[in-house]
């Protein structure tokens, strides 16, 4: 009956949304539970109730509850940092699931780097930091940059960043302490090379790759993914080390029974590991884009092992995939027999961003959507909110799905789409200015970057425009200076969005403008794109 299967579904957000789907159309009820009593996907559930996911105890206690009549035959989440607590409530009930050991050597980012270096996979050398042994290590003169410092429990790149020079240390240690669970960091060797993510199956001593993407990462000292696009277009040979490097990983943290997934990326030495979750990933890859491009319900699949059935779809449509590892890893055992789910269409996921300030309004989400190939619209921020430019994968303004038939198609379609929206800031704001001036914290240089090539704190853009001006209600089209005119349809900002596209979005948005002084409105476009010019124009009329 259908009243007397449930699964607990640990999340109730926008990634959670999926797993809630496919509950109910698994015949199951969606009990879910969040700390959030407002998250998006509450409406959805069938029983919500508000508990912290860390809160492992009132868990596995509200598990027993459900489970009196033998009714709860599952736990899952989706795009959270608690897979350790769903294999904790799992472990306790009798449930499948990873070990909770696994489960925690994959939660904890210091545990899964000591995991890696004991059984030889190979990832950065790191040592563990907390608030009291830090201090010494800023006192070191032998420390090589660049070095990576993140906290030992979180994602979404929160507290996480690029440390370039001893004078960066001290902020970013302390930023990644604050931004832990357990006021522990790691502080790591770089990676530099290409980076990409992995889903994955991990079912009764098989491997099954569910989706392999190249990460798009932006914006030094951060790790910002402005994207990502699946399936990836590298060459098979690395594709089979990094599966290979990902395997072992897998098996050295003791994922058994479920998903994994990993960001990993192909070094000067060959594939490197910056993490596996025991969880499938966010980011709108398991939910949104894989399925998209293979035609198959991921969460759908990885939920049938959660309450012990077999994964039918997924073991009828995976082909084999070779061992081939990379020359560091080639005296392993293969640990996995080794499968994919092949993609047939290409998925891209893209994200837009904005400079500081507050929200004022916000133009084209309905048009984008009419764009061929967009699959979805999903902004993050609505008028009156504050925003930043992003530090974190969490900050980002919206993100739009395109799926093409072939790479050109799909990315094409996705970047048209975040090109065309736009987010209008209030006048006279002091976060704006400070951007528009182009300043930086002491510890960010360089960041964050302009709109297009140009800095307003360089010679070429700072004169841009000098002594000239721009007459009421007339088109700034016809006013760009010569110095910018064979670069009108080349120069892109973050957006994607070209400076003559952003000009015809000016004066479409502001065609009543008041007179605009040459210098400051030039320089406004190249640093801060469509929003510096609005926001111009916006202080004029304030």
């Amino acid at each position: 009956m259908f009243d007397t299967k449930k699964i607990l579904i640990l999340g109730a957000g926008l990634m959670q949304k999926p797993a809630i789907l496919g509950a109910k159309h698994l015949g199951y009820k969606a009990v879910v539970v969040d700390a959030n009593k407002n998250a998006v996907a509450v409406p959805l559930a069938d029983e919500f109730y508000p508990v912290d996911l860390k809160d492992r105890e009132s868990l596995l206690e509200l598990a027993k509850k459900l489970n009196k009549k033998g009714e709860l035959k599952g736990v899952f989440t989706a795009g959270t940092d608690f897979s350790a607590s769903v294999s904790f409530v799992a472990e306790n009930l009798g449930l499948p699931a990873h070990s909770f050991e696994a489960a925690l050597n994959a939660s904890d980012k210091a545990r899964m780097r000591a995991c890696f270096e004991k059984e030889g996979v190979p990832s950065p050398k790191f040592i563990e930091i907390d608030e009291n042994a830090h201090a010494e290590l800023v006192s070191k003169s032998d420390i090589e940059f660049p070095k990576v410092v993140k906290p030992c429990d979180n994602m979404g790149g929160r507290g996480c960043r690029l440390v370039r020079n001893q004078d960066e240390f001290q902020t970013s240690v302390t930023t990644a302490i604050k931004n832990s669970r357990t006021n522990r960091a790691i502080f790591e060797d770089y990676m530099e090379g290409a980076e990409f993510s992995i889903d994955s199956v991990v079912y009764n001593g098989t491997l099954t790759i569910t989706g392999f993407a190249d990460r798009h990462i932006f914006y030094p000292p951060y790790f910002i993914e402005m994207g990502h696009s699946l399936p990836s277009r590298v060459d098979s040979k690395i594709k089979n080390e990094l599966i290979a490097t990902f395997a072992l990983g897998i098996k050295a943290l003791g994922l058994t029974c479920g998903v994994a997934k990993a960001d990993i990326k192909y070094t000067k030495k060959g594939p490197m590991i910056g993490e596996i979750a025991a969880r499938l990933s966010g980011g709108y890859m398991s939910g949104w884009t894989f399925p998209y491009s293979s035609g198959m319900n991921l969460t759908e699949e990885a939920m049938k092992i959660a309450v012990g059935q077999e994964p039918d779809y997924l073991l009828s449509n995976r082909v084999s995939l070779p061992w081939q590892p990379h020359e560091s890893v080639k005296n392993k055992a293969q640990p996995f027999e080794l499968y994919e789910i092949s993609s047939t269409l290409v998925s891209a996921e893209r994200a837009w961003l904005s400079i500081p300030g507050v929200v004022s309004n916000i133009y084209g989400l309905s048009e984008v959507k009419q764009i061929y190939g967009v699959r979805d619209v999903l902004p993050r921020v609505k008028i009156g909110d504050k925003v930043d430019f992003p530090r974190n994968n969490v900050e980002k303004c919206g993100n739009v799905i395109a799926v093409g038939i072939n790479s050109e198609q799909a990315y094409k379609s996705a970047e048209e789409a975040i090109s065309s929206i736009t987010l209008r800031l209030e006048p006279n704001n002091p976060d704006t200015e400070k951007f528009l001036r182009g300043e930086s914290e002491p510890d960010e240089k360089g960041f964050p970057p302009s709109a297009f090539t140009f800095s307003p704190n360089s010679e070429s853009s700072v004169n841009v425009g000098e002594g000239t001006k721009i007459p009421a209600g007339q088109k700034t089209i016809g006013y760009i200076p010569e110095t910018l005119i064979p670069l009108a349809d080349s120069l892109k900002d973050w957006n994607h969005c070209t400076l003559r596209k952003t000009l015809e979005k000016f004066d479409e948005i502001c065609p009543d403008h008041a007179e605009l002084d040459g210098k400051t409105f030039w320089s406004a476009i190249l640093r801060g794109g469509i929003q510096g010019a609005l926001y111009i124009a916006d202080n004029i009329e304030s």
